[in-house]
């Protein structure tokens, strides 16, 4: 449809002497190669589908080569974040096979991360102090029950999870449950807020059983990136269900926010 309507466009300017000669062959030529790579309603912009060309996306290539791919597709006009998929051999409807964690990536993500705390009186100011950006308890419960869940990561003294529990169908389905297996109930407010400031990265196997976190930007140096996601990756090795039979690990891509992804192989993350 974009390529009829554009020969459209070109036909009328044509027919009122509004272009020149050379200018036409320039957008024909557009048009043509716009055709060739397949832009359509549905398939790429010519931003990523010029970045694909002469791109191999069956080969596994090594982390670092890899990495170097996803950047030169990442050409947004932004700091395109790169994320780590994990596509892992187990049953995600069976509640023995579920895999999560948390783990600290040591070069943090590059976003910037908001922090919610509930909590009351001394607690709530320690969080404060560790630069927690809401902080709060029955007030904070009532945002949350009216749909106000503007924050990336939820922590919570272990004396605020029966008040919790009346917005876990809020929290539990965007993954911000604050669960004691995770760090994020805890006592040790502080702790936790700065953890989770630094670079902290929950994970958890979705439908299908796939695994899939920001590991950092495209602005980071490629040994940063390297660094982030082989912690991740070693994390996600370490959370695998006993009761899980078969190839744990299947598949590994690395792709950017607005760009392509690849494959991974997996023996350069060990």
């Amino acid at each position: 449809m974009l390529l009829v309507r554009l020969r459209q466009w070109v036909l009328r300017l044509k027919k009122f002497r509004l272009l020149k000669f050379y200018k036409v062959k320039i957008i024909y030529g557009f048009l043509e190669m716009a055709k060739a790579q397949k832009i359509e309603k549905g398939k790429y912009s010519l931003r990523l589908a010029s970045a694909r060309q002469d791109k191999d996306f069956d080969k596994l290539y090594l982390i670092e080569d890899a990495i170097k791919q996803v950047k030169e597709c990442a050409t947004a006009k932004f700091d395109e974040s790169i994320d780590l998929y994990i596509s892992l051999g187990i049953d995600s409807k069976q509640s023995d096979q579920n895999v999560r964690g948390v783990v600290g990536l040591p070069n943090g993500t590059g976003k910037k991360v908001v922090v919610a705390v509930f909590a009351r009186d001394k607690k709530a100011d320690e969080a404060k102090k560790a630069g927690a950006t809401i902080v709060g308890a029955e007030d904070l419960i009532e945002q949350v029950q009216k749909g106000e869940v503007n924050f990336d990561r939820c922590i919570a003294t272990p004396d605020m999870m029966p008040l919790i529990g009346r917005v876990a169908k809020v929290l539990g389905p965007k993954g911000l449950m604050p669960n004691p297996k995770l760090g994020s109930v805890t006592d040790d407010v502080g702790t936790a807020v700065k953890n989770a400031l630094a670079g902290q990265v929950e994970f958890r196997a979705e439908k299908g059983g796939i695994v899939h976190a920001g590991v950092g930007k495209k602005s980071f140096d490629d040994a940063k990136l390297v660094e982030n996601i082989k912690v991740l990756f070693d994390a996600v090795i370490k959370a695998k269900p006993s009761s899980a039979k078969g190839v744990y690990i299947k598949k590994v891509g690395l792709s950017s926010t607005m760009g392509a992804g690849f494959k991974v192989d997996p023996s350069s993350l060990a």
